[in-house]
């Protein structure tokens, strides 16, 4: 088990609501709710079909040591055998705290998720322009977290996060962020993935295949080339996998398979074998920014002893 995940942007957490009833007891709850559903003007409104969603925001808040050790404490005592906590693309003083923090509430997973994106009612404009982007991101992480480490103090496991869609990308982050980023989140390219599965089957029952598809096959075995694996796994239970999930399987198979190129290209054959030593910077800018090696100056002292011995 393990904490809960809340929304990683500086706003909290935000959701769609379509029930009046849920609007108003959230509301009830503490939360702030637009437009307000006690409003008789509102409810009026929602009841005509002027309008068909509210929007619940959470109540922004500060955190300090205290309150985050006594957290994560409480959370322990309560069963949880796994605690994580999860943060955006906060200032770097904020990061520092974050870092700090679950260093010594011993969180075992910290995930920092990188601007811009967003799920859900997102992206906002707010979320496309607030915040550090990710290579800046995970490059004050790599510091902090490596300044910790060097003083013999715990460094939870870090997951990266942040527009995080392909293999290449994935195998930079890993490498950016390496040893201590595990692993990497991601959320926008998955879904995707999944609706176009869905939109793939809805399609297909409606007869109204797009060109565009119809020249991978006809059917959802002939569009989606994992199909024959999945069909292997489940058996008769194949027929109980929705469209959605054939696509999301598919999408990640693809992004696992690529990565193992990558990964076979740079002779490592485990993720943990992944270092920074796997990527170079091509301007002078990213390598100060990352602390990778510019290109020009990669691999320079084994260079000089190939030639000159």
């Amino acid at each position: 088990s393990s904490s809960g995940v809340r929304g990683a942007k500086d706003i909290g957490g935000e959701v769609k609501i379509q029930s009046l009833e849920k609007a108003q007891l959230l509301k009830s709850r503490g939360y702030i709710v637009l437009p307000d559903p006690e409003n008789p003007e509102v409810v009026e409104a929602f009841q005509n079909g002027v309008f068909h969603e509210f929007e619940r925001h959470s109540r922004v808040g500060m955190v300090d040591l205290e309150g985050f050790l006594a957290r994560a404490k409480e959370l322990r005592q309560m069963g949880a055998k796994h605690v994580l906590l999860k943060t955006g693309a906060y200032r770097p003083a904020d990061l520092a705290r974050a870092i700090k923090f679950s260093s010594l509430a011993k969180i075992d997973v910290l995930t920092i998720d990188a601007a811009g994106g967003g799920t859900g009612m997102s992206p906002w404009r707010m979320m496309n322009e607030w915040g550090v982007p990710p290579v800046e991101l995970e490059s004050l992480a790599y510091q902090y977290a490596h300044r910790l480490a060097q003083k013999g103090q715990y460094v939870p496991s870090l997951v990266m996060a942040g527009g995080f869609v392909l293999e290449d990308q994935i195998f930079k982050g890993l490498a950016l962020g390496a040893p201590y980023v595990k692993a990497i989140g991601m959320a926008r390219g998955p879904l995707v993935a999944a609706m176009v599965g869905k939109t793939i089957g809805q399609k297909m029952q409606e007869g109204r295949l797009p060109s565009s598809v119809q020249k991978y096959g006809e059917s959802l075995d002939e569009i989606f080339i994992a199909s024959a694996e999945l069909k292997s796994r489940y058996g008769r239970d194949y027929k109980r996998i929705p469209p959605g999930a054939l696509g999301l399987y598919t999408y990640l198979q693809r992004v696992a398979q690529g990565l193992r190129q990558l990964m076979g290209g740079a002779r490592k054959f485990a993720l943990e074998f992944i270092d920074r030593s796997d990527i170079v910077a091509l301007t002078r800018e990213a390598a100060e920014i990352s602390g990778i090696a510019y290109i020009m100056d990669a691999d320079k002292d084994e260079v000089d002893e190939i030639l000159d011995c």
